[in-house]
Parts: structure tokens; sequence; C-alpha cells
């Protein structure tokens, strides 16, 4: 719903915002990854915030639940001085989510990926209706 608004809201530069949606997310997949290795739990508030953020935007809203989880916990674990190593799971969630979300957003916006072929299936189904013929 929220992609599809989006989509209409931002036209011709949606796919610009997706790209952009990707790249950073990337990014911060990657951020948050490196603050888990490097048991740096202030690293892991910014990344998840931005990544929180604009998956909302696009109406990724598992992958936006655990960015948030995320940056709540590190939050938390901010102010008591601590490492949130109970974060390991949703960290590897975080990033199937995120690779699971683009491939999604491939699929709706990019019509090469769109078309399917049915399996066994070569070229265009030949009918008697091409040839004039009822």
């Amino acid at each position: 719903m929220y992609f599809e608004k989006s989509r209409a809201e931002l036209g011709g530069g949606f796919i610009r915002i997706l790209t952009y949606f990707r790249e950073d997310g990337f990014k911060s997949v990657a951020a948050i990854e490196a603050a888990m290795h490097e048991q740096n739990s202030a690293a892991l508030v910014i990344p998840a915030h931005t990544l929180k953020g604009e998956a909302l935007m696009f109406g990724a809203e598992p992958l936006a639940a655990v960015a948030e989880t995320i940056e709540n916990t590190a939050r938390s674990c901010v102010e008591t001085r601590r490492f949130p190593d109970e974060l390991i799971p949703e960290v590897v969630e975080l990033r199937r989510l995120f690779n699971a979300t683009v491939e999604l957003f491939d699929k709706a916006t990019n019509p090469l990926l769109t078309r399917a072929v049915p399996q066994g299936a070569f070229g265009r189904k030949s009918t008697n209706q091409s040839f004039g013929r009822i």
C-alpha cells in the first residue's frame, strides 16, 4: 500500500529514490553488521534509525520493525554501557529481510522481472487465431 502510494506521489523521481533506498540500505546493513563485529553499541543507532525511516517510507514494515528493535535496544545499551549481544538474531534477520525487500521492489518496478514465461515454454504460444482461423 505505502509502496504504491509512494510510487504515485513521487512519479518520475520514484525510481531514483528507490535507488537511494537500495544504496543507503546496503550501507546501513553493512554498518550494523560491522558495529556488531566491533561490539560498538553506539555505532548501531544511526544506521538502524536511517534504515527504519527509509523502510517505512516504502511500506517495508517487517524490515522497519527489525531496524527499530535494533535501534531501540542499542540506544538503551549505550545508556547502560553494555553491548547488545541479544541482537545477533535480529541483525542476521535484517540482512535477509533487506535482501528480500530489494528483490520484491525490483520485481515490482522492473518490467523484465515481472514477465513470466511458463516452464517449458519457448517463445510465443502459437494458436490458430494468429493465422486468421476461428
